[in-house]
């Protein structure tokens, strides 16, 4: 029985994979398990999902989404994906306060790795997590919140899936609203000096920027009224990309050649829909990802040094990198906790080689000050994570505590936290 993730890059091979539509069927599954691991998209980059016990995927689980009775808050089955959530609550007159971009996450997935879009106001989605209803190593099922096993809760706002197997979540939601795209092309230099006021003047900002290329891809999301059905439901057509991708698979010293022509001047793009819709792109073109959040005021020396990197060795590095801002937070395992974060996100073209490239670069980002997305390529070990999350102590307590043996944990997540397997 075979496993892999959406990028190819992670194989498994479970005892089970697992598809439970009923909490009694959940239940015996997680109790008769030696291992068990939860699945969603597959979107993490990083062996999250790695298991050779049982292989949980809670997307026909029974459940549906219930309203607090303003309705600000909504309850929602964490193994949705956030394409299914965010359609079912427009229906209802609420959205999502915030989204990346693509949506095919697992509620869980996204919520437990630290899942952002950008916002220099907005946190990740964690941040908008207010209960949890898990189901521990033996099959029960406890709920908490602020009020409510608060230690449970904190860790469980981003947890890797380390202290419970997600059921249901409680979330904050807004009004349905639209909002307006404007996709435009500047000379990087430019972006950088207008970045402040950008960061002020819009809901939502990010740039894409290739390392050989010499115009950013300016992206600004701000709520706007509505202008009838979405006729464009990508932001950008692909295909060219695509195509520029196989030829430096084949021919990686043709990158620096070829970028410079993938993005122009002068271009002026606009559309306006639903948040749900506006949010997340289709992206077809697969890849590698490493992403390192890193104190505000480093982001752009950071983005400046790794981009020099690169071109000084020639690299063929076939992907933009991808900038964008989060709030602070208080989640005990966040990157950004304390921190308001500038988001860099390298990638690579699945087909071409990335584990060499990333590791020589992460150490750019890591004497920025940065922290890793936990689903994105990292290296980090347990004593890097001692010294980089300074509530990790507790949230390992909270762990020891709720899975003493480690039922939840797989290698990776052991070797990251120290944890030992009371089982072998």
């Amino acid at each position: 029985m075979q496993w892999k993730n959406w990028s190819g890059s992670v194989h498994a091979t479970p005892q089970q994979i697992a598809r439970p539509k009923t909490e009694a069927e959940l239940a015996t599954l997680v109790a008769q398990a030696r291992k068990v691991r939860v699945v969603g998209a597959g979107h993490s980059f990083m062996p999250l999902c790695e298991t050779d016990g049982t292989l949980l995927s809670l997307a026909e689980l029974e459940g549906g989404i219930s309203f607090s009775a303003d309705k600000s808050r909504v309850w929602a089955p964490a193994g949705w994906s956030l394409a299914k959530l965010t359609a079912a609550l427009w229906e209802e007159g609420v959205s999502l306060i915030n989204q990346g971009d693509v949506n095919p996450q697992s509620l869980a997935g996204a919520i437990g790795t630290g899942t952002h879009g950008t916002g220099a106001e907005l946190g990740s989605l964690s941040t908008a997590a207010r209960a949890f209803r898990l189901m521990m190593p033996d099959g029960s099922i406890v709920t908490c919140g602020e009020g409510e096993r608060a230690d449970l809760f904190q860790a469980a706002r981003l947890s890797l899936g380390l202290v419970g197997v997600a059921m249901a979540i409680e979330i904050d939601v807004l009004p349905a609203y639209h909002l307006e795209e404007r996709i435009e092309t500047y000379p990087l230099e430019d972006v950088e000096g207008r970045w402040a006021e950008l960061a002020v003047n819009n809901r939502h900002v990010e740039f894409f920027v290739f390392p050989y290329g010499k115009y950013v891809v300016l992206k600004t999301l701000n709520p706007a009224p509505a202008e009838g059905p979405l006729k464009q439901m990508n932001d950008i057509d692909d295909r060219a990309f695509r195509m520029v991708c196989e030829i430096c698979a084949v021919a990686p010293w043709l990158t620096r050649r070829l970028q410079p022509v993938i993005v122009g001047a002068g271009v002026r793009q606009r559309r306006v829909g639903p948040a749900y819709q506006i949010f997340p792109s289709d992206r077809t073109v697969r890849f590698e990802e490493m992403e390192y959040e890193l104190p505000r005021a480093n982001g752009w020396a950071a983005l400046k040094e790794v981009i020099a990197w690169i071109q000084k060795r020639k690299l063929p590095v076939t992907f933009p990198f991808e900038f964008r801002l989060t709030a602070a937070d208080d989640i005990w395992l966040s990157p950004f906790n304390a921190t308001a974060g500038a988001s860099i996100s390298m990638h690579q073209y699945a087909k071409m080689p990335w584990r060499d490239l990333f590791a020589q670069a992460e150490p750019i980002f890591r004497a920025h000050g940065g922290r890793p997305h936990w689903a994105k390529r990292h290296t980090l070990t347990a004593r890097d994570v001692d010294a980089l999350y300074p509530d990790v102590a507790k949230f390992k307590a909270v762990r020891d505590a709720v899975d003493p043996g480690a039922k939840f944990a797989n290698g990776h997540l052991m070797q990251t936290f120290a944890i030992e397997d009371e089982q072998a």
